[in-house]
């Protein structure tokens, strides 16, 4: 009789591995769903920021103390300069980015402080008075689970359903902490 080879694995115990590699992933995989929504929320947290510093030097600098209504009037570059207020990615309105969908408008009820003829950058619309910017999850529960709210305040709103925050943001809204 001959002996077998005995070098190598067995069916079963390559399955056995198999099996202990798919028990793994299906732990691993929600985890990294919710650290991938973390991150879509801290960046659309970053982005109202963004908002919040670029309408500041826009009403100090440009607009004489007035607030930008749209994000195309934050990325059009002042006179004699080849630097808008705010990042190309945030240049349309609304903007996508990482999950959310990030808008700027006017305050409702906001009056206009300069026309858009008067502004350094020759901007599309008039500057107003005051600002409203929000972010909602393009898909709440799979890109984020936040919605969030700014204005010309500065302070950052929530709202843990992802339901879009309402212009201009009631009274008792819960602050980003």
């Amino acid at each position: 009789m001959k002996m077998r080879d005995t070098k190598g694995f067995t069916l079963i115990e390559l399955l056995i591995v198999v099996a202990i590699i798919g028990i793994i992933a299906a732990i691993a995989v929600p985890g990294l769903l919710r650290a991938r929504m973390s991150g879509n929320e801290a960046s659309a947290i970053g982005s109202l920021r963004a908002i919040n510093s670029a309408e500041s030097t826009y009403s100090a600098s440009c607009a004489s103390g007035g607030y930008a209504q749209a994000l195309v009037d934050l990325a059009k570059a002042p006179a004699g300069s080849n630097q808008a207020f705010i990042s190309p990615d945030l240049a349309t309105d609304p903007s996508l980015k990482s999950g959310y969908s990030v808008s700027l408008t006017l305050e409702t009820g906001a009056a206009t402080v300069t026309t858009a003829a008067n502004t350094c950058n020759t901007a599309a619309n008039d500057a107003v008075a005051s600002y409203w910017a929000g972010a909602v999850p393009i898909t709440v529960g799979s890109t984020g689970t936040r919605s969030f709210a700014t204005d010309t305040r500065g302070t950052l709103f929530q709202d843990n359903t992802g339901a879009a925050i309402a212009n201009p943001i009631p009274a008792g809204t819960a602050i980003v902490q």
